[in-house]
Protein backbone atom coordinates (compact mmCIF):
# COMPACT_ATOMS: atom_id res chain seq x y z
CA UNK A 1 0.00 0.00 0.00
CA UNK A 2 1.66 3.55 -1.02
CA UNK A 3 1.50 6.53 1.43
CA UNK A 4 -0.73 7.85 -0.46
CA UNK A 5 -3.28 5.72 -0.06
CA UNK A 6 -2.35 4.96 3.63
CA UNK A 7 -2.91 8.61 3.95
CA UNK A 8 -6.12 8.87 2.46
CA UNK A 9 -7.63 5.81 4.37
CA UNK A 10 -6.44 7.93 7.63
CA UNK A 11 -7.50 11.31 6.13
CA UNK A 12 -11.10 9.95 5.67
CA UNK A 13 -12.05 7.97 8.96
CA UNK A 14 -14.80 9.49 10.80
CA UNK A 15 -12.46 10.11 13.92
CA UNK A 16 -9.75 12.04 12.11
CA UNK A 17 -12.79 14.62 10.52
CA UNK A 18 -14.65 14.84 13.71
CA UNK A 19 -11.22 15.46 15.69
CA UNK A 20 -10.71 18.45 12.92
CA UNK A 21 -14.11 19.94 13.04
CA UNK A 22 -13.62 20.10 17.23
CA UNK A 23 -10.11 21.82 16.84
CA UNK A 24 -11.48 24.30 14.56
CA UNK A 25 -14.42 25.09 16.99
CA UNK A 26 -12.16 25.01 19.91
CA UNK A 27 -10.14 27.32 18.51
CA UNK A 28 -12.96 30.04 17.56
CA UNK A 29 -14.84 29.25 21.18
CA UNK A 30 -11.48 29.79 23.03
CA UNK A 31 -11.19 33.38 21.13
CA UNK A 32 -14.78 33.81 23.19
CA UNK A 33 -13.41 32.85 26.47
CA UNK A 34 -10.34 34.79 26.05
CA UNK A 35 -12.86 37.99 25.23
CA UNK A 36 -15.21 36.92 27.63
CA UNK A 37 -12.47 36.82 30.44
CA UNK A 38 -10.13 39.86 29.24
CA UNK A 39 -13.51 41.80 28.59
CA UNK A 40 -16.34 41.52 31.32
CA UNK A 41 -14.45 38.92 34.11
CA UNK A 42 -10.92 40.46 34.83
CA UNK A 43 -12.02 44.56 35.11
CA UNK A 44 -14.27 43.66 38.20
CA UNK A 45 -11.61 41.58 39.30
CA UNK A 46 -9.09 44.05 39.03
CA UNK A 47 -11.50 46.72 40.37
CA UNK A 48 -12.04 44.62 43.77
CA UNK A 49 -8.27 44.26 44.32
CA UNK A 50 -7.54 48.08 44.03
CA UNK A 51 -7.66 48.65 39.82
CA UNK A 52 -4.54 46.33 39.21
CA UNK A 53 -4.98 45.44 35.28
CA UNK A 54 -3.29 42.00 35.20
CA UNK A 55 -1.79 41.91 31.84
CA UNK A 56 -0.20 45.22 32.47
CA UNK A 57 2.19 43.52 35.36
CA UNK A 58 5.46 43.08 34.80
CA UNK A 59 9.27 43.19 35.82
CA UNK A 60 11.83 45.28 33.47
CA UNK A 61 14.96 43.09 33.34
CA UNK A 62 16.77 45.54 30.83
CA UNK A 63 15.90 48.55 29.98
CA UNK A 64 15.41 49.89 26.36
CA UNK A 65 18.76 51.35 24.38
CA UNK A 66 18.03 52.93 21.27
CA UNK A 67 16.84 49.73 18.70
CA UNK A 68 16.98 47.09 20.56
CA UNK A 69 13.51 46.79 22.82
CA UNK A 70 13.44 46.27 26.40
CA UNK A 71 13.52 42.96 28.06
CA UNK A 72 10.47 42.53 30.35
CA UNK A 73 9.16 39.52 32.29
CA UNK A 74 5.47 39.68 31.78
CA UNK A 75 3.97 37.91 34.69
CA UNK A 76 0.46 39.43 34.28
CA UNK A 77 0.26 37.99 30.96
CA UNK A 78 0.59 34.62 32.87
CA UNK A 79 -1.70 35.29 35.56
CA UNK A 80 -4.67 36.61 32.72
CA UNK A 81 -3.63 32.96 30.82
CA UNK A 82 -4.37 30.69 34.19
CA UNK A 83 -7.27 32.71 35.13
CA UNK A 84 -8.95 31.84 31.97
CA UNK A 85 -7.58 28.36 31.77
CA UNK A 86 -9.35 28.17 35.40
CA UNK A 87 -13.00 29.57 33.80
CA UNK A 88 -12.48 27.05 31.03
CA UNK A 89 -11.90 24.40 33.16
CA UNK A 90 -14.68 25.48 35.95
CA UNK A 91 -17.29 25.32 32.79
CA UNK A 92 -16.62 22.68 31.15
CA UNK A 93 -16.93 21.10 34.65
CA UNK A 94 -19.86 21.75 35.12
CA UNK A 95 -21.13 20.85 31.44
CA UNK A 96 -20.06 17.56 32.28
CA UNK A 97 -21.11 17.38 35.76
CA UNK A 98 -24.76 18.44 34.29
CA UNK A 99 -24.60 15.33 31.57
CA UNK A 100 -23.01 12.70 33.90
CA UNK A 101 -26.37 13.65 35.94
CA UNK A 102 -28.46 12.89 33.04
CA UNK A 103 -27.36 10.06 32.17
CA UNK A 104 -27.20 8.80 36.12
CA UNK A 105 -31.29 9.53 35.94
CA UNK A 106 -31.64 7.74 32.75
CA UNK A 107 -29.34 4.69 34.14
CA UNK A 108 -31.67 4.60 37.26
CA UNK A 109 -34.96 4.70 35.44
CA UNK A 110 -33.91 1.51 33.48
CA UNK A 111 -32.90 -0.95 36.09
CA UNK A 112 -34.64 -4.14 35.48
CA UNK A 113 -36.57 -5.36 38.69
CA UNK A 114 -34.68 -8.59 38.51
CA UNK A 115 -35.32 -11.96 36.96
CA UNK A 116 -39.15 -12.85 35.56
CA UNK A 117 -40.91 -16.43 36.83
CA UNK A 118 -40.27 -17.22 33.00
CA UNK A 119 -36.46 -16.68 33.79
CA UNK A 120 -36.87 -18.48 36.76
CA UNK A 121 -38.22 -21.52 35.67
CA UNK A 122 -36.14 -21.85 32.27
CA UNK A 123 -33.04 -21.41 35.11
CA UNK A 124 -34.88 -24.62 36.76
CA UNK A 125 -35.33 -26.35 33.60
CA UNK A 126 -31.93 -26.21 32.70
CA UNK A 127 -30.58 -27.36 35.89
CA UNK A 128 -32.50 -30.39 35.95
CA UNK A 129 -31.07 -31.32 32.95
CA UNK A 130 -27.82 -31.02 33.66
CA UNK A 131 -28.50 -33.25 35.91
CA UNK A 132 -30.33 -35.59 34.34
CA UNK A 133 -27.20 -35.49 32.37
CA UNK A 134 -24.41 -35.94 34.48
CA UNK A 135 -26.08 -38.93 36.32
CA UNK A 136 -26.09 -40.95 32.40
Amino acid sequence: MSILSEFKAFAVKGNVVDMAVGIIIGAAFGKIVSSFVGDIIMPPIGLLIGGVDFSDLAITLKAAEGDIPAVVLSYGKFIQTILDFLIVAFAIFMGVKAINRLKREEVVAEEPAGPTVEQELLGEIRDLLKNQQSKS
